[in-house]
């Protein structure tokens, strides 16, 4: 996998992340930048999540969750985690965007719903649970998601990579190890939704049906 990558998974194991090279100072650097974000208010998060992943630019910050928004049904949570949350590295220390500019990417997961359906069988850390990254390492993983993949990086201006879980207290004990996160949508907030969505849905179903027909 690509180093810049926030954290390098061994597989079949939930999604462990390698983290035997680390040094002690590091792990205390990580431990102190995680401690320190678990203080902060998700607008503080939020700031820093611009000013590190988006240069500052809540622009392009809004035009990243509203394409989230557009394509992730309203009964499914959306949360970032890694060094965009926190400001380093979990592997192994490091700042975000330590090797320059874009050179971190963006890890997001899909949280309930049906998601989880959309990956391939053979990529999931655990069946119906987990599923392991859509991402450069495995674009095809779930291919309903790749024009959204492909969208989010190009506003993002750099890699962005997209699991999906069916239980978000399992996903942060099994994948995030209690790592901060930040929840970028949030389904509880979004019933307002729902009359759209089933609208649209509606919408390319009897447009499908209509192909069919013909």
């Amino acid at each position: 996998m690509d180093r810049d990558r926030d954290e390098k998974t061994t597989g079949g194991d939930g999604g462990k992340p390698d983290r035997s090279d680390i040094s002690d100072e590091a792990k205390a650097q990580y431990e102190a930048a995680a401690d320190e974000t678990r203080t902060l208010s998700d607008e503080q998060v939020r700031a820093r999540i611009v000013e590190l992943a988006f240069g500052g630019d809540r622009e392009r910050y809004g035009q990243f969750i509203d394409a989230l928004r557009r394509a992730i049904p309203p009964d499914v949570s959306v949360i970032l985690r890694g060094s965009a949350v926190v400001g380093r590295r979990w592997v192994n220390g490091e700042p975000f965007d330590a090797d320059g500019p874009g050179s971190s990417d963006l890890d997001i997961a899909l949280v309930g719903g049906e998601m989880i359906r959309l990956w391939d069988p053979e990529r999931m850390y655990i069946p119906r649970l987990h599923t392991a990254p859509l991402d450069d390492d495995a674009p095809n993983a779930a291919p309903a998601l790749v024009p959204l993949r492909r969208a989010l990086c190009s506003i993002a201006k750099r890699k962005v990579n997209i699991q999906a879980t069916s239980n978000l207290v399992q996903y942060a004990r099994d994948v995030l190890f209690d790592q901060p996160y930040f929840t970028l949508l949030d389904k509880g907030d979004r019933d307002h939704e729902r009359p759209v969505w089933e609208r649209e849905v509606a919408r390319k179903r009897e447009a499908l049906e209509r192909e069919d027909e013909r």
